[in-house]
């Protein structure tokens, strides 16, 4: 397996870790746009949201954004998986393994029974890496535009 090293994004990655989520933008075919960039990357210093990355040989290569949610049926609190994005070259190395083990070792000490998260409906190759770790749930997502 490959020496990757999982810790919470610091001030300094700013620039390695906009250049990992550009990549998780384009992803998804997305434009990139500097002033939404930045409001994630503040809401990450507020601690709205965590922000774990993955650094192999010194580089950012991956990232895991994460939060809180509030689970009204169940009455209590579980986490949240925003994003989740492994550079194309980097896949295949075990560095979303380890971001995934290091998010399940967060979420236990935040107290989080469970995590959630939601993927596109033709990202197969995540699809089946989730297939594996976690079990689908039967909740369909939907978006009413306001």
């Amino acid at each position: 397996m490959t020496n990757v090293i999982i810790r919470f994004v610091e001030e300094k990655d700013y620039q390695q870790w906009i250049d990992v989520y550009k990549g998780y933008i384009s992803f998804y075919q997305r434009d990139f746009d500097e002033k939404k960039v930045a409001t994630v990357w503040q809401w990450i210093k507020d601690k709205k949201m965590f922000a774990l990355v993955a650094e192999l040989e010194g580089e950012l290569v991956g990232l895991a954004h994460y939060r809180e949610m509030l689970s009204p049926l169940n009455g209590f609190t579980v986490g949240f998986l925003d994003d989740l994005f492994v550079n194309p070259d980097c896949r295949g190395k075990k560095v979303v393994d380890a971001l995934m083990q290091a998010l399940k070792q967060q979420a236990q000490q935040q107290g989080w029974p469970f995590i959630r998260w939601i993927t596109a409906e033709n990202n197969y190759r995540a699809k089946a890496f989730y297939d594996r770790i976690a079990t689908k749930t039967a909740w369909n997502t939907y978006q009413m535009d306001c």
